[in-house]
């Protein structure tokens, strides 16, 4: 499976956006869904995660409250909605699928073989 996202851009501290995910050349609903995110000179981290139903969500803490991950399977495409944005949450965000993840796997980048280009989030302060 292919996967671009999209979305990303320059927004102020407290603001919003919604980040895609669009996937092609596989079956969307056969794969969990994750967005990691690298900020410069930081190891890449676990933001959050979606089963393939789109019944089982999981985040990272310092997201928790503020983002929200969704899929919508017909479209092919996954989200993260990011609210309340803080200068912190700066980094490109990545997506990421998997056919073969559970439990606490969700939170592992090695559990995902397939990955998105990345798409650059600047909050300012």
């Amino acid at each position: 499976v292919q996967l671009q996202a999209s979305g990303g851009g320059l927004v102020q501290a407290g603001g919003s956006l919604r980040l895609s995910c669009a996937a092609s050349g596989g079956t969307f609903s056969n794969y969990e869904m994750a967005w990691f995110r690298q900020a410069p000179g930081k190891e890449r981290e676990f933001v959050a995660a979606i089963s393939w139903s789109g019944r089982n969500t999981y985040y990272a803490d310092s997201v928790k409250g503020r983002f929200t991950i969704s899929r919508d399977n017909a479209k092919n495409t996954a989200y993260l909605q990011m609210n309340s944005l803080k200068y912190e949450d700066t980094a490109d965000y990545y997506c990421a699928a998997s056919n073969s993840v559970s439990g606490r796997g969700y939170i592992l980048a090695f559990s995902y073989a397939y990955w998105g280009q990345g798409t650059l989030v600047t909050v300012s302060s």
